[in-house]
């Protein structure tokens, strides 16, 4: 039985990386069924491209997080989700998949979290995203292809949001 030619460092590369892969699915799909087929185009996607990968440009993370990012917000295009004002309710994946909490008001709030991060566009859902995984702005303005001043701008940006939308939660009490 012949096997091509990168199935087993490619294999074992993208079994150490698998969370990168379910972290974008689980950002951009809406349901279990979708985070799968999200999943497993992404890792179609790195198959095709690995022979392409320069170790001397990016980091595997880096491009790894460059594909799926694009394979993402492609892949929400052709599904028609990405229309205006859309909010994408997140499931109990979600959450323990970007953070795990067990006090009932920290839920509260990481649901409030990821339901602004649900209503942001594709290029600031992907900013924050990496900006959660605690990613340098250098490795984010890599991966989306910005700089990095863009990067720190866009992060303020969307923190200054987030703390006008806590500011009027705790006054209306919501």
């Amino acid at each position: 039985m012949r096997t091509a030619t990168h199935s087993p460092p490619f294999e074992a590369l993208l079994h150490e990386h698998r969370g990168i892969i379910l972290k974008v699915a689980a950002v951009y799909a809406r349901d279990l069924e979708d985070r799968r087929d999200l999943a497993q185009e992404i890792r179609v996607q790195l198959w095709r491209s690995f022979g392409r990968y320069d170790a001397s440009r990016a980091k595997l993370s880096t491009w790894m997080y460059r594909i799926a990012l694009n394979v993402a917000i492609s892949y929400r295009r052709r599904d028609g989700a990405l229309l205006a004002g859309r909010v994408e309710p997140l499931d109990a994946h979600h959450l323990d998949t970007l953070a795990d909490s067990g006090a009932a008001e920290e839920d509260e709030r990481l649901t409030a979290l990821h339901a602004f991060i649900g209503e942001l566009d594709a290029l600031n859902r992907a900013l924050i995203l990496l900006y959660l995984e605690d990613r340098s702005y250098a490795e984010i303005a890599e991966v989306l292809g910005i700089s990095e001043t863009n990067v720190a701008t866009k992060i303020g940006r969307i923190k200054q949001k987030l703390r006008g939308r806590a500011a009027a939660a705790t006054l209306t009490g919501a």
